[in-house]
């Protein structure tokens, strides 16, 4: 699936101009998409027939053995019916994971979506299909469980066992007594009249109805909008994790993958994609009379349910062929007409040759189609041969050279374009290691630009995408692990929760760490063995660390303190990561897991492991050979400094180790001076992470403040905007520019910065006035000069006042319009609204305009949005409190909106902001001071 942060962000040219303080965040709010409203989970169709229990008698309570001995009855059609948790005896449709006793191999596969161009869907479609899945019996069983949701079974046999030598002719008919849903698992179970045998095949004749909907991205959802003029709808797909279950009955785990035909109906004006290209194409009349057109595709490969892909469009396309293999990418008409998909189209088979080139391994299907959706909440999914993106994430107008917005679809698409190796080819076996396919998805993103865009600062990039966010959210009290166990796993949405920065951004950065202490050379060597075994099927983590070790094995150069399992399950086991500490003095170096608020919580831990960390790092700038901690505290003399002015040491080598790291007050100190007196002689990376380290490490009580104050001091000869907005975005919080209370700090910090502001300011500023055109190449400058205008302007520099406003009234052709109204009149499927509101509560006068706005219009909000809006927009309106009273005022407006058990959970947090703000304000009076001082 589509990276969740790992790409930056869009800024468009007229954009990137106007970022003039907070207006530019407004500006920036209104461009975004929504994904606000979730499919409500409800119960099938079949519920309203009523309910009831199967006869307890055919269960084995809290056993996951099948019962052999057949049920007493007939081969009479079955009633389906529907069981909740309370009303039906333990059995197998109480565990998470399908049992053993079937494997699917084939699926031949039919939908008839409703769809039709002169009657477009106000807001659900009804489809009907048919499913026959071929399997194999691997234990008697006369009972048959899988996976099915919101679908209304209306038939079901069981035909077999198959012979072997006649292309797999029923021989006879199992039959079929009960059929029902248990809802809590998600399953459809069949009681049969007789035990499938082992060893025997047998194929399930399955034919259903259900919904799809526009607002939800689960199963198969419509799009509806606009295209030449005219309303239109298109249906799409998305079966990640766990939706196929909502589009066909099915056995949906990523283990248990096999072959699909597939055959979609549709109207006769509309194109139908799926995963393979298309085998033929039929016409079908129905009842009324209607034509309709019924649409054959090849056999896919062995996959898992979650690829299957469909499409039912009426868009055009662009395409072109790469090494055989032809490259179509759909959007809307007026979208290829433009040229917006040229873009995408011209880098996608390069994408693939270079990655075929890279892994010795073919793209193995004949073709690749590509979709732009013009709304998809997940950004992007890699389903094999029929890739979806939002189109916002995939289209670019040919006047639209920026290149960070070139970047972003190059990086999206590299991620997509990474999964055919890594999640279609080789699957993770179960979703507790899902970081096999989206870690290295994101990780080779980078590789993939590089190669393309060598000008591009890799390692800075990287850093700014994917690091610095996840070593902001992770620490030791984190829930979970990159990885981990199944057993941890208790219902289907949490599986959907995996689908976070830790997946993505920690399973890249793991990825990295382990590149980087081996070499480039045996790392894709090892992945290589490892596609290559695994390819059409499944794999563990433990599978892509034994083939690393057999890299490491047959070699001598590289020596490893212990098994890459070892080192690496250190690291994917367990939650958060080290500080790692050095005594330059002493050459002692220690590690301990970061805690949030270290002090504070530090009685209350009880984490006991310690990781096997790869120490690379530089001394006097010149690089040294790797060391390893592989304890909590170790010796290394050769790190030990001089009272020379030039010797100094760094950890952590273009930051490709997974851990932040802290000095002894001597080793800041070098580090400071060397700052001062030729900070270039320290690289970009390491200057971006002195500072965020730093910060980082001072705002949970690892390091005083003022440690990382210090190293401020030079930025007025800092001309790397990069460092510059590390620098920004940990000292000018929208805490503090938003809270009139800091005004005290204000005019410290005014001149301070200020002083040392104006040199970059008036490098990009000077760009922007005589050559903006020169900006479209500066990845780096796009990504940052946001908090840039924002701080310069917030502190009144007077030329960024005057751009902004320049800018501004180019931009702003109504200024008139109240800005809020759009988040409760504008359709929640444009762009989300409670982001207008936050970000306007965000300001220091907008706080009470939002609140005031939600007192009068709560009701709309919450209808909207839902009341967990409300319980966000809240904690927003009240971040600056640092009173019982003010919590009390606070409440008191906005009780009568919230239901009560929301009043308790929103009492509690806002306590935690409050003191949370009362520490801030001992830190800032500290900052204060030090201002004071270094003026």
């Amino acid at each position: 699936m589509g990276p969740t942060s790992s790409s930056g962000f869009y800024v468009s040219r007229a954009v990137a101009l106007l970022l003039a303080g907070l207006a530019a965040t407004l500006l920036l709010a209104l461009a975004a998409l929504a994904a606000l409203y979730g499919y409500c989970v409800g119960v099938p169709p079949s519920e309203l027939r009523g309910l009831r229990v199967p006869d307890a008698a055919s269960s084995t309570p809290g056993s996951q053995e099948p019962p052999a001995t057949p049920k007493p009855g007939s081969a009479r059609e079955p009633s389906v019916t529907t069981t909740s948790g309370d009303w039906r005896p333990p059995g197998p449709w109480d565990q998470l994971r399908l049992p053993s006793w079937l494997v699917p191999l084939h699926y031949e596969l039919e939908l008839w979506p409703r769809l039709r161009p002169d009657e477009l869907p106000e807001s659900s479609l009804h489809f009907t299909g048919r499913v026959n899945i071929t399997v194999r019996c691997t234990a008697a069983t006369a009972r048959l469980l899988l996976h099915s949701l919101f679908l209304d079974c209306e038939r079901a046999e069981v035909r077999g066992p198959l012979s072997p030598g006649s292309r797999d002719a029923t021989v006879g008919r199992v039959p079929v007594d009960d059929v029902w849903f248990a809802l809590d698992m998600q399953y459809l179970v069949l009681e049969l009249g007789e035990a499938l045998q082992p060893g025997s095949r047998y194929e399930l004749q399955l034919s259903f109805s259900g919904l799809v909907y526009q607002d939800t991205r689960e199963g198969l959802f419509l799009n509806v909008y606009t295209d030449q003029g005219e309303r239109r709808a298109l249906l799409a797909s998305q079966m990640e994790p766990t939706f196929a279950r909502n589009v066909f009955p099915c056995f949906d785990e990523p283990a248990l993958k096999a072959t699909f035909n597939i055959t979609i109906i549709h109207h006769p004006s509309y194109v139908a994609l799926s995963n393979m290209p298309k085998l033929g194409q039929t016409e079908k009349e129905d009842v009324n009379g209607s034509k309709w057109t019924v649409t054959t595709f090849y056999t896919t490969p062995h996959m898992p349910t979650y690829l299957a892909a469909f499409a039912i469009c009426d868009c055009d396309h662009v395409n072109r062929t790469e090494r055989g293999k032809e490259i179509r990418i759909w959007a809307r008409k007026d979208a290829i007409a433009s040229g917006s998909a040229d873009f995408a189209l011209n880098i996608t088979g390069p994408i693939f040759s270079f990655l075929e080139d890279l892994f010795n391994i073919s793209y193995p299907l004949p073709k690749t189609d590509i979709i732009a959706l013009p709304i998809f909440d997940n950004r992007a999914m890699e389903n094999w041969g029929l890739l979806m993106f939002d189109e916002s994430l995939l289209l670019l107008q040919p006047k639209d050279q920026l290149t960070e917005k070139k970047t972003l679809i190059s990086y999206i698409i590299s991620h997509e374009i990474g999964h055919q190796w890594f999640g279609n080819l080789v699957t993770m076996n179960w979703w507790n290691n899902i970081w096999l396919k989206e870690g290295f998805a994101s990780y080779f993103e980078f590789g993939v630009i590089n190669y393309f865009n060598p000008k591009l600062p890799r390692n800075e990039v990287f850093f700014s995408n994917i690091l610095h966010g996840v070593l902001s959210e992770d620490h030791a009290l984190v829930s979970r692990a990159v990885s981990m166990k199944v057993e941890n796993f208790a219902e289907t949405s949490e599986i959907n929760e995996l689908f976070d920065l830790f997946t993505y951004n920690k399973g890249a950065s793991m990825a990295r760490m382990l590149s980087s202490f081996l070499n480039e050379h045996l790392f894709i060597s090892a992945l290589k063995s490892y596609l290559k075994t695994f390819s059409y099927s499944n794999a563990e983590q433990d599978d892509l660390w034994r083939h690393f070790q057999m890299a490491i094995d047959d070699q001598s150069k590289i020596l490893l303190p212990a098994t890459v399992k070892s080192i690496m399950d250190s690291w994917t086991h367990q939650s958060g990561f080290p500080v790692i500490t050095l005594n330059v003095s002493t050459g002692v170096m220690k590690q301990e897991p970061f805690y949030i608020g270290k002090f504070k919580n530090q009685t209350l831990l009880t984490h006991n492991d310690t990781w096997i960390v790869p120490i690379l790092w530089i001394k006097n700038g010149a690089t040294q050979s790797l060391v390893w901690l592989d304890k909590n505290s170790k010796v290394f003399p050769e790190m030990q400094v001089s009272d020379s002015d030039h010797d100094w040491v760094i950890l952590n080598l273009n930051v490709t180790g997974y851990y932040r790291v802290n000095y002894d007050e001597l080793g800041w100190k070098k580090l400071n001076q060397q700052l001062e007196k030729d900070h270039k002689a320290i690289p970009v990376i390491h200057r971006l992470q002195l500072i965020d380290d730093a910060f980082s490490l001072s705002k949970n009580n690892y390091i005083e403040i003022e440690t990382a104050l210090d190293l401020t001091k030079y930025l007025a000869e800092e001309d790397e905007i990069i460092v510059w907005h590390a620098v920004l975005v940990n000292l000018i919080t929208k805490d503090l520019v938003s809270d009139v209370k800091n005004y005290d700090i204000y005019p410290l910090l005014k001149k301070y910065l200020l002083k040392r502001l104006n040199s970059i300011w008036n490098i990009y500023s000077t760009i922007i006035h005589e050559n903006v055109i020169a900006l479209q190449d500066d990845y780096l400058a796009l990504i940052s000069l946001e908090k840039l205008f924002e701080t310069a302007c917030w502190l009144g520099l007077e030329d960024c006042l005057l751009l902004s406003r320049e800018l501004f009234r180019k931009w702003v052709n109504h200024p008139e319009d109240e800005y809020m109204e759009y988040a409760i009149t504008t359709s929640p499927l444009t762009f989300n609204g409670t982001n207008i509101i936050e970000i306007v509560a965000a300001s220091e006068v907008g706080q009470y305009i939002a609140k005031d706005f939600l007192v009068n219009n709560w009701q709309a909000v919450g209808e909207r949005y839902g009341t967990q809006s409300l319980v966000t927009l809240m904690y927003i309106i009240g971040r600056t409190i640092s009173t019982d009273l003010q919590i009390m005022e606070l409440q008191q407006f906005f009780n009568n909106m919230l239901e009560e058990h929301q009043r308790i959970t929103v009492h509690a947090k806002l306590q935690t902001i409050k003191n949370e703000n009362l520490k801030n304000k001992k830190q800032r009076a500290r900052i204060a001071e030090w201002l004071r001082r270094n003026m």
